[in-house]
């Protein structure tokens, strides 16, 4: 049997390269990897987050290797990561990303693409267009989670948004907002981090006092369960916070000031890989590549992961071998 390479998380985070290559399922496509980004969501697997094991990552841009559709074979793509039932009523809204039925590369039941290949279905395919490189083609995922904020909640261009957490997520949001509205100011704690964001007249704090509060809009992003709190303080009455963590609350938090404010919450996860493209292809100047640290062989996936711990690193990436 064919084996390959891959990044495993069996209780312990480990490379190997024993593993049998995959075969697709009809309707299903392989991908031979190129790249591969380390995420959040990965450290959080790694930590127990939704008892996954097997092969990591959800993160890649590569080349179709085989498909029974042979338009695909070949071509250099990435694919959304959820791979939903395709018969159910979220499904046949387009919204196959809250199928209940979903099973998610690399974090729930699918194995993802920290490999040499990776299968998926062909329909989360997008062809990756020659003018953009590796390098931003492996970002499309968060990239389209930032996107989503601006189909979930369209913006007149003229509020004032905030956005919580000079993390990678938080400055694709900041990046995304600033195409469309007036003024964006990005809050963080990481002054080394911040200095990468400045872009389209983002401003950048790392002082709450320095942020005006009354904002239209205001991000959540820290990756902290009290990043609520500072949200609903820099928000005006009446205005929206945009939920991006995922991580929970701990201890009792005082949700009175949304009641008193009336304020909305809007929860905001996966976006859609064809908004990010088109992100992508409209501004070419978007500075993502700042996003990345560096880079490392496949082999060296324990150190890579440890790298990704440290606090001035954004995106972390996998090479595949050729």
């Amino acid at each position: 049997m064919d084996t390959m390479a891959a990044a495993i998380f069996d209780g312990a985070l480990r490379y190997a390269n024993d593993i049998p290559i995959p075969e697709p399922k009809p309707g299903w496509a392989r991908i031979r990897v190129r790249l591969a980004g380390i995420c959040k969501t990965d450290m959080e697997i790694i930590r127990g987050y939704k008892g996954f094991k097997g092969i990591l990552g959800h993160e890649f841009v590569g080349h179709v290797d085989r498909c029974d559709n042979p338009a695909w074979t070949g071509r250099r793509v990435v694919g959304e990561i959820n791979a939903a039932c395709g018969t159910c009523g979220w499904c046949a809204q387009g919204l196959g990303r809250h199928c209940p039925d979903r099973t998610t590369l690399g974090i729930d039941r699918l194995d993802g693409c920290m490999a040499e290949f990776c299968v998926i279905p062909a329909e989360n395919l997008f062809a990756v267009p020659e003018e953009i490189t590796d390098e931003r083609a492996v970002l499309i995922e968060p990239l389209a989670a930032a996107c989503e904020i601006l189909e979930q909640l369209p913006l007149r261009g003229t509020e004032r948004v905030v956005v919580l957490g000079d993390g990678r997520l938080g400055i694709l949001c900041a990046w995304v907002l600033a195409t469309a509205a007036a003024e964006v100011t990005l809050l963080g704690r990481h002054p080394e981090k911040l200095a990468r964001a400045p872009w389209r007249g983002i401003r950048t704090a790392v002082n709450p006092r320095d942020v005006k509060p009354g904002a239209d809009i205001v991000v959540e992003a820290t990756g902290s369960g009290q990043g609520i709190v500072e949200a609903m303080g820099l928000c005006r009455p009446r205005g929206t916070i945009v939920l991006k963590s995922t991580v929970a609350i701990p201890g009792k938090v005082n949700l009175v000031p949304i009641v008193v404010n009336e304020q909305t919450i809007l929860g905001s996860r996966c976006g859609r890989f064809g908004d990010g493209l088109a992100m992508m292809r409209r501004f070419p100047d978007m500075p993502l590549e700042r996003l990345v640290a560096c880079r490392y062989p496949l082999e060296r996936v324990e150190e890579a992961f440890a790298r990704a711990r440290e606090g001035d690193a954004l995106k972390i990436l996998l090479e595949m071998a050729p």
